[in-house]
């Protein structure tokens, strides 16, 4: 039987809000869908489907990946292709979608870190893989002590020149390599448009490193993944470790983070986001939204029941004076503040 067309929502932008990338002319939602995990070959094609037409209907544009997104790697691109020729082709224009390139991805001298020759290979394949011309954004996905930052920066301003992507982005460098990183794309006229980095209400290292104002400084948007701490800033440890849980499986979150003073602080961070009507989750994106400085926060969803309640944050992202002094107070003995 043949899959009736795939035909998005009419009202699809009418309740997503859209923020400026620093000193730009792109806007994007202020939930982008992040395709780290339950994209790549351990999810069901139909299920994957499924996620980013809800996250289409519901307004978001922007879909960021990386080449070793999956699991397996490559696998979370390769779908992506998949939802081109299924879905989205007649859409591209309306589509904001990002790949980077700076972690290990295949073996040999050339697969991993910042080489020129690594992003310019790496962004070929994950243009073949994901069935596109281009991509909207490509990111050094981090600083790399070993190669001169000029030359990791003039391939990104190249890849820009050749067509290959129309805007650069940078994510997980530290301060000083950031400035220097910005200066010379402004300087050569491709300037960068996005400073990505994991924030959130325990995991404040860009905060207290100055990042956030830095990139602001420098017309640059700011958006944070992992806002819910990989999980920890849900319902999901209030009552112990659940046996289907990241952690059990100890897979990107250690038993030992799941501290007495941790348990304590997502507790009574818990007990705030009720008083508001929210969720743990709820209350942990709307944090991130009320700070203007924040352009977008990536979520990650396995399934769209999640990826419907996350879109609730959007319902309140105000927070009085008060209810951010307690959110400080109770988070305070946890926060994560270097990298």
């Amino acid at each position: 039987m043949t899959e009736p067309v795939f035909s998005p929502s009419a009202a699809r932008y009418d309740s997503m809000e859209y923020r400026r990338c620093g000193r730009s002319g792109i806007r994007i939602p202020v939930l982008s869908l992040g395709f780290w995990h339950n994209f790549g070959s351990y999810k069901p094609f139909q299920e994957v489907k499924a996620m980013a037409h809800c996250a289409f209907d519901s307004g978001i544009c922007h879909f960021d990946l990386a080449n070793n997104y999956g699991p397996e790697y490559g696998t979370a691109e390769e779908n992506f292709g998949h939802l081109m020729e299924a879905s989205f082709r007649p859409y591209r224009d309306e589509l904001f979608i990002s790949s980077k390139a700076g972690w290990d991805m295949w073996p040999g001298p050339y697969g991993n870190w910042g080489s020129r020759k690594y992003l310019m290979a790496s962004l070929d394949q994950s243009l073949k893989r994901m069935k596109l011309d281009y991509v909207d954004i490509f990111y050094s996905h981090r600083w790399d002590p070993e190669t001169p930052i000029e030359e990791t920066m003039q391939a990104l301003v190249d890849i820009v020149r050749q067509g290959k992507a129309l805007y650069v982005g940078l994510s997980r460098y530290p301060a000083d390599k950031a400035q220097e990183a910005f200066s010379y794309l402004a300087e050569h006229d491709v300037p960068c448009l996005l400073y990505q980095d994991r924030y959130n209400i325990i995991d404040r290292a860009p905060q207290c490193s100055g990042l956030i104002d830095l990139a602001k400084e420098n017309g640059v948007g700011f958006i944070s993944f992992s806002p819910l701490q990989q999980g920890l800033l849900t319902g999901r440890y209030l009552n112990g470790i659940p046996a289907d849980s990241r952690m059990a499986r100890a897979t990107s979150l250690r038993e030992d983070v799941l501290t007495p003073a941790m348990m304590d602080a997502i507790r009574g961070l818990n007990s705030l986001a009720e008083s508001r009507g929210q969720s743990l989750a709820q209350m942990a994106l709307s944090w991130l939204l009320n700070d203007t400085r924040t352009t977008s926060v990536i979520i990650g969803t396995s399934s769209v029941a999640q990826l419907k309640d996350d879109l609730k944050a959007l319902d309140n992202c105000y927070f009085s004076e008060e209810e951010l002094r307690r959110i400080e107070e109770i988070s305070a003995p946890v926060q994560l503040k270097t990298l």
